[in-house]
């Protein structure tokens, strides 16, 4: 089998933006190449002690609030998620699977860096299997609204998978710019 993904995208829904007090709760990823054509996916829940959702989920309590479907999703997906250290496991094996092995692999998404705290918290393992560089869409939109005041209307799920193919929708608006 060809290896041919370039970009792993990810997105990261979490209890909260404190990645030392915080968890992830779900995580999905997108294999892509170059065109960002869907080579793969992964999705999955991690497991969260419930207290700790409860007790994270008072702290950001206007975001939840204000996000209520979402929030029962997630609460109710952590009934049956798996743990942290299976995700991480088998995100490695999507990883081996999908990318080159001699290569550090390129993470891309919306605001990546915050997930990549997590990353670095949480799932020491696949950090290793990170290129330094990522690809955030974030920077872009900051260049596109600021300097051009273009704007993309970027559908907010709060669910990881919908969450990343809106970051690569993004990216390819404003990469129609350039042309």
């Amino acid at each position: 089998m060809s290896k041919t993904a370039k970009i792993l995208w990810m997105d990261l829904e979490m209890t909260g933006l404190d990645p030392i007090k915080d968890r992830i709760l779900e995580v999905a990823v997108i294999a892509t190449d170059w065109d960002f054509k869907e080579i793969a996916t992964y999705e999955a829940a991690v497991q969260v002690g419930p207290r700790l959702v409860e007790r994270r989920m008072k702290v950001g309590k206007d975001f939840w609030d204000a996000n209520p479907e979402v929030r029962d999703q997630l609460i109710e997906q952590n009934k049956t998620a798996r743990s942290g250290r299976t995700v991480e496991n088998e995100l490695l094996a999507f990883i081996d699977k999908h990318f080159d092995g001699e290569k550090p692999v390129l993470l891309a998404g919306n605001s990546i860096h915050q997930d990549r705290r997590f990353i670095v918290n949480e799932w020491t393992r696949l950090d290793h299997r990170l290129h330094y560089r990522m690809l955030d869409v974030t920077a872009w939109k900051v260049v596109f609204e600021g300097k051009f005041k273009k704007k993309f209307a970027k559908p907010e799920e709060h669910r990881a998978l919908g969450d990343i193919r809106g970051s690569i929708q993004e990216l390819q608006y404003y990469l129609t710019k350039l042309k």
